[in-house]
């Protein structure tokens, strides 16, 4: 397999620092070594590459930007986005698996946890000794996640759990689940271990897209959670929606990577491919929809590059990554079906990256907020006026 040489056409290369650059570069490897030899065979049998964990914990990929102690990496976040962006050239399974552990149960252990909690979960997380899961989303409650109906009682020494989530990514092998349950008509965050009596997470079946991802209801049935298992500090609906904003941003980082994929396989094969005695690549109509992806790729690299510069300076604003995630998740699956058309019939074999792209796409575009709700978010924030129906 040809090393991958990436999409740099207006250089930004230049506006990345050496080390996220090396970041980049161990990443790009560890995929076109360790990822794309394997990945088709696992998403058609519909499994997770559990063979990926310790070698993604190896090279410091889960939890990156958390401290030292902790056994993390200590990175940036631009470094960070391209570590998500490298993962899902590979396959958006692979990197909503890192993108969970990282963003949605390092994060708010990190955060909202107790010095406990976090000395105990997180340097056994970020060693994929353990593996973790968020559960926010309900079989009714999606974009309005405010209207969650679990809920956790008080009891002798700690709480009793009872409801459901739903598409929980990493569910059925998480060791540990990051809960969200109202507590006095109050949204509180909960660590509910796998082994706890009434805990259930059976696996969604029948997905056409994120094959290669686990996708998993939470059950809790009297699930009794100990004092010390309550996040003390993640308390109201804000602190989960500071989990989502952190997975957002890894998710606009992360889809420029399967528009990577897309483009070059694209692009390689309209070269090669001959119709009435010349490549189709020589052909206008071919040349434009290159052109118009590689404009798009180039922009969404721009978007991310600031993104992550406002982010590691403090300045960022929930609102721009919403920006980001909408704008950048759109373009991706366009590319992907623009270079579906360019392959033609072979374009729907997975000899060709571009159809499992697409399809994993139309997923990404949707969780972690809608295309629709992404768009009120920034309506709302340029208008003052809240679209959203209460």
């Amino acid at each position: 397999m040809a090393k991958f040489s990436g999409v740099n056409y207006f250089n930004i290369d230049d506006l990345l620092f050496e080390d996220e650059l090396l970041v980049r570069e161990t990443v790009r490897s560890f995929v076109d070594n360790e990822v794309l030899p394997q990945i088709v065979k696992y998403n058609r049998e519909g499994k997770f590459p559990h063979y990926l964990v310790p070698k993604m914990a190896e090279l410091g990929l889960l939890g990156p930007t958390l401290p030292a102690k902790y056994g993390c990496a200590e990175m940036n976040n631009v470094a960070y986005g391209l570590i998500m962006q490298e993962l899902e050239r590979g396959d958006s399974g692979v990197r909503s698996f890192a993108s969970v552990m990282s963003a949605l149960v390092m994060y708010p252990i990190f955060t909202f946890g107790s010095e406990e909690q976090k000395d105990y979960w997180l340097p056994l997380l970020a060693k994929g000794e353990k593996i973790g899961c968020f559960g926010l989303t309900e079989p009714d409650y999606g974009s309005n996640p405010g209207g969650m109906v679990t809920k956790a009682e008080k009891a002798d020494g700690g709480f009793l759990l009872n409801g459901a989530k739903m598409w929980i990514t990493n569910g059925t092998i998480a060791d540990v689940a990051v809960v969200w349950a109202k507590l006095d008509g109050v949204v509180n965050g909960f660590l509910v271990e796998k082994d706890f009596k009434g805990f259930s997470a059976p696996e969604m079946m029948g997905k056409h897209s994120l094959r290669a991802s686990v996708t998993s209801e939470l059950i809790f049935n009297n699930v009794f959670i100990p004092e010390k298992n309550l996040l003390p500090k993640g308390i109201g609906l804000k602190s989960p929606l500071m989990c989502l904003n952190q997975a957002r941003y890894g998710i606009a980082w992360g889809v420029v990577g399967a528009m990577m994929a897309c483009y070059d396989s694209a692009l390689e094969y309209a070269k090669s491919r001959k119709q009435f005695s010349k490549p189709i690549a020589a052909y206008q109509l071919t040349q434009m929809k290159l052109v118009q992806m590689l404009t798009e790729i180039t922009k969404s690299q721009l978007l991310n590059v600031q993104l992550g510069r406002l982010k590691d300076n403090g300045k960022l604003r929930f609102q721009q990554v919403s920006l980001a995630k909408r704008n950048n998740c759109e373009v991706a699956l366009n590319i992907a079906r623009s270079s579906r058309e360019i392959l033609g019939a072979n374009g729907i074999l997975d000899d060709y990256p571009v159809m499992r792209h697409a399809a994993n796409l139309e997923s990404v575009k949707t969780y972690e907020g809608t295309h629709e709700m992404h768009t009120l978010i920034i309506g709302e924030d340029i208008t003052g006026f809240a679209a959203f129906d209460n």
